[in-house]
């Protein structure tokens, strides 16, 4: 009724007064709060000219300007909900992982012909690399950095004609991700544990560069990667005096993870269920 909803419009208010603070001018403040209001309310499309056409009080070439054009920085806006939402959501892990956008053309920063986990196929769509904040029931993005694909590192016309600035080229993922937890802890949050899929699980430099930071982690990897028995042991052989001095190496050769898992027996496995989907319960096989 109208009485709720000038309940929740005034809590929107509060809301948008605190996170946008950090904005220097009140018209790109009221900005800010007519676009969240947008993105709110029903309505598949989000696009500026859809969520503009849905309010009373919108003005799609305003929208426009705040969104592509206004020259305030968001990185303390992002840290002031961050900053909200952790409390609120107490979560058990921070999940990293990538999320796509499918885009037609080629002149939105980023865009190629990439995986699309939005779509579940290569596709054109930008990617970008988030860290979630996440319990069984909510999750909050934290932060997020947009993937430049070498292919965009090299051509200055699309990057003259996005704005991309001269100091931002290719950065691997796992890298970006790690940048992304640096950052956090820059603003005093650290996560409880941090879960990740075999995209970055499989990369050793990136679990390396978590286990350098003190960051516990569940990652998944491939099957076929190969690793040797907790109990294993590098044996160093006996230096003869001559030549180089021999390197620890274990005795027997590494086992993909399968059959180190399997030799354990069908007992240990553990079947896990994670939410009900459309045709009953999703879980793993």
């Amino acid at each position: 009724d109208a009485h709720e909803v000038m309940r929740v419009r005034a809590k929107l208010a509060l809301f948008v007064a605190d996170v946008f603070a950090s904005v220097p001018r009140k018209d790109q403040r009221a900005k800010g709060d007519c676009y969240l209001r947008g993105l709110m309310l029903d309505g598949r499309r989000k696009s500026i000219q859809a969520m503009a056409a849905r309010l009373p009080d919108g003005n799609e070439q305003n929208l426009q300007q705040f969104v592509n054009q206004s020259t305030w920085d968001p990185t303390p806006v992002r840290r002031r909900i961050a900053e909200r939402m952790l409390p609120l959501i107490g979560p058990e892990a921070w999940a990293l992982d990538d999320v796509s956008f499918p885009k037609d053309g080629r002149m939105s920063v980023g865009v190629a012909h990439q995986y699309c986990g939005a779509l579940g196929k290569q596709a054109n769509c930008q990617v970008a690399v988030s860290v979630h904040a996440v319990t069984d029931t909510a999750s909050c993005p934290l932060q997020w950095r947009l993937f430049l694909n070498e292919e965009w590192a090299q051509d200055a016309e699309r990057r003259r004609g996005t704005g991309v600035p001269d100091e931002c080229g290719h950065r691997e993922k796992w890298l970006l991700a790690l940048d992304i937890l640096d950052e956090l802890a820059g603003w005093g949050m650290r996560p409880p544990l941090v879960v990740a899929d075999a995209g970055y699980g499989q990369n050793a430099d990136f679990r390396a560069g978590l286990t350098g930071r003190g960051i516990p982690y569940v990652v998944a990897v491939r099957s076929d990667t190969t690793a040797h028995p907790a109990s294993a042991v590098p044996h160093t052989p006996p230096w003869s005096g001559n030549g180089r001095k021999p390197q620890p190496r274990y005795r027997h050769p590494p086992t993909a993870l399968a059959a180190l898992a399997g030799d354990a027996g069908r007992d240990a496995f553990t079947q896990v269920a994670w939410r009900q989907g459309s045709r009953g319960t999703l879980h793993s096989r």
